[in-house]
């Protein structure tokens, strides 16, 4: 995680995310939340160290992920990597991937680590480096993907559909050091379980 976020420009911290950011000595930008999971001493600690906190109600609308990319979205980011996110519960993996390929998020380039396993949003195109042998699976989010092409994968995709709810694109390969996967419409998610 260290290495994620001490390369970026603006750090947001969601709720308990604060205590991480603390606890490895990365410098917060802007906490947003509820705070209904972050520790009591974290907490202090970002109002003694002056970190601008945006809270939200318990009964809110949004999860606490969706409350920092809404924040980076509206700070005109380009790009955005969401490190950690999910909790660790299954609704939030599942909520937080397909809030990862929302059309709210279209306007800059998302990548998250959870956990061991990275996720690439994929747009238009996207060119990934990896290990030959690494897998990558790619899933369609929120409709089909059409036109896919992928280059510098074992098992290529020329042109095809991949519709959500369909593991046509599971468990592809790097046969290369870096791949490129296009797409005419839609969006995918490029996971590799690390």
């Amino acid at each position: 995680m260290r290495g994620a976020v001490s390369r970026a420009s603006f750090v947001i911290a969601a709720d308990s995310g604060a205590d991480h950011a603390l606890a490895l000595g990365v410098p917060i930008d802007l906490a947003v939340g509820d705070f209904d999971s972050i520790s009591a001493d974290g907490l202090a600690t970002l109002e003694r160290v002056g970190v601008p906190l945006e809270r939200h109600p318990a009964d809110k609308e949004a999860t606490d992920l969706e409350l920092a990319l809404d924040a980076a979205a509206m700070r005109g980011s380009n790009r955005v990597v969401v490190v950690g996110g999910t909790g660790g519960r299954l609704d939030h993996v599942l909520g937080g991937l397909s809030l990862l390929a929302s059309d709210a998020y279209a306007g800059f380039e998302l990548d998250a680590l959870f956990g061991r396993a990275t996720v690439h949003v994929v747009r238009q195109e996207r060119r990934l480096a990896g290990r030959t042998g690494e897998l990558i699976s790619l899933l369609a989010l929120h409709g089909p993907a059409s036109g896919v092409v992928t280059k510098g994968l074992a098992y290529p995709l020329r042109g095809e559909t991949l519709v959500p709810g369909s593991t046509r694109g599971v468990s592809n390969v790097f046969a290369r050091a870096e791949a490129r996967v296009a797409l005419e419409t839609g969006v995918l998610l490029a996971l590799r379980p690390g």
